[in-house]
């Protein structure tokens, strides 16, 4: 039974929601004000949370900040209901981590509709991760050893690092992979690791990099596309940053030590 925690000052509208999840078979817990959702979204670990905007003792948005700041509650999907919103408002909630609006009055389909789309999308990402971490680990054992730091709690993000680095992907594509906010995932990599997450997949490119340098014959450009760039000339300038010699004459140098 999925849970869903609804935090809704207006008595009114809180029963009308109360009533409706308990009809469609959802587990529904109620909060009257922020500092008590807070509490209960520690307590009972929600599977989704709808939060009003406007309350008394602190609004959504602190709510939301409070959530995304404690790493058991960090992860949980969060739509925000408001009465009225604007662009900067949706642009404001988005950026902190939200992942929907639903606006006050909206009727009960729409408001299971934006419930269901998030839980469904929420269970296909972690399908997609869970095949993801199953391909990472049927690839050659010891191809990553030594590239990420050994933290359990960012193991999800290393691996599915390792099973995409070669794509092109981003921070957001991160962070959906692994049920965190962009945001969120950024503090808490930079916390642990001290690097952020674009410099851990830059680094396992460069790995890929040096080692295809070294035993092929493939040229820059292809290099490059192997291990997920589509400028070869911004890959050209990363690899200079990181080995202080463009690609060629790293290659260069280094099957020269090899073969003296």
């Amino acid at each position: 039974m999925k849970k869903i925690l609804v935090i809704e000052d207006e008595t009114q509208t809180l029963n009308i929601f109360m009533k409706c999840l308990e009809f469609e078979g959802f587990w529904a817990i109620d909060a009257k004000d922020g500092t008590t959702g807070i509490a209960l979204a520690q307590t009972h670990l929600p599977d989704l949370i709808i939060c009003d905007i406007m309350m008394p003792d602190m609004d959504g948005y602190a709510v939301l900040t409070a959530l995304r700041q404690l790493r058991s509650t960090a992860p949980i999907p969060f739509i925000f209901l408001t009465a009225k919103v604007t662009m900067t408002d949706l642009r404001q909630g988005m950026t902190m981590g939200a992942d929907d609006y639903l606006t006050k009055p909206c009727s009960i389909e729409q408001f299971l509709t934006a419930i269901n789309t998030r839980l469904d999308r929420q269970a296909l990402l972690q399908e997609c991760f869970s095949s993801s971490s199953q391909e990472t680990n049927q690839k050659p054992p010891g191809k990553k050893a030594g590239i990420f730091p050994d933290c359990p709690r960012l193991a999800p993000v290393f691996n599915f690092i390792e099973a995409h680095y070669d794509q092109s992907i981003s921070l957001s594509d991160i962070a959906k992979a692994v049920g965190y906010s962009p945001a969120y995932l950024t503090n808490l990599v930079q916390e642990l690791t001290g690097h952020s997450v674009k410099q851990w997949v830059t680094e396992r490119r460069m790995v890929q990099a040096r080692q295809l340098l070294q035993n092929t014959d493939q040229n820059v450009r292809q290099i490059a596309e192997t291990i997920g760039y589509t400028d070869v000339g911004y890959f050209t300038r990363q690899f200079r940053h990181f080995h202080g010699n463009p690609p060629q004459s790293w290659r260069v140098s280094n099957r020269f030590s090899i073969a003296s």
